[in-house]
């Protein structure tokens, strides 16, 4: 495969992550998911706390963006400049090579490239759920709600940052339930993809 690069939307407990760092190991390739917030501190001179602090996290209101603003001449909430950082950043790793990218709009950033593979890991929640206790260590009790929760700040933040639909068919090249076919499976499915598209 030649100067691919994937990226992976993924709905929490699907494994998403695990597939991504598996792709990216069996093809040599970098992973990026939180180095991401690195490096977009590094180019953007904001520190990587704050990327943290607001790392996939939805803008729900005007007034939010109005409070994140602060005053001076630049205007522009926080938010938007923190996502704009993390946008250039992702078109610089990309530029840089074939690799592969976990989440934060990543097939959104880089929709005028070619070469681009987009995926997206879903599974039904009760296999997610066992996942996210047996992996993750989430609480038995809670595990659904946290589940629930997650997803929904995944969405709201794509689909406030980008012009498309989190976990919508159109939106992807490839969706694969990962409960249904496991892990390895997943990321066999994802190279033969890239590779039919190539021909």
């Amino acid at each position: 495969m030649k100067n691919v690069v994937f990226t992976i939307g993924r709905q929490y407990g699907s494994g998403g992550r695990l597939i991504g760092e598996k792709l990216a190991k069996e093809l040599g390739i970098p992973f990026y998911d939180k180095e991401l917030l690195t490096l977009a501190a590094k180019e953007s001179g904001f520190c990587e706390e704050i990327f943290e602090t607001h790392d996939e996290k939805p803008t729900s209101s005007f007034l939010y963006s109005l409070v994140m603003g602060g005053y001076g001449s630049d205007s522009m909430p926080l938010n938007h400049k923190l996502f704009l950082a993390q946008f250039e950043t992702i078109k610089k790793v990309a530029k840089q090579g074939p690799c592969v990218i976990l989440g934060r709009c990543a097939d959104y950033a880089l929709e005028e490239m070619p070469n681009v593979v987009n995926v997206f890991i879903h599974a039904d929640i009760k296999e997610r759920a066992k996942r996210a206790v047996e992996e993750y260590g989430e609480d038995p009790k809670t595990v659904e709600s946290i589940i629930n929760k997650t997803d929904k700040k995944r969405a709201s933040y794509y689909n406030y940052y980008s012009d498309k639909k989190w976990g919508a068919m159109d939106t992807y090249n490839l969706s694969i339930d990962s409960g249904k076919i496991g892990i390895d499976n997943a990321v066999k499915l994802i190279k033969e993809f890239a590779e039919m598209i190539e021909e």
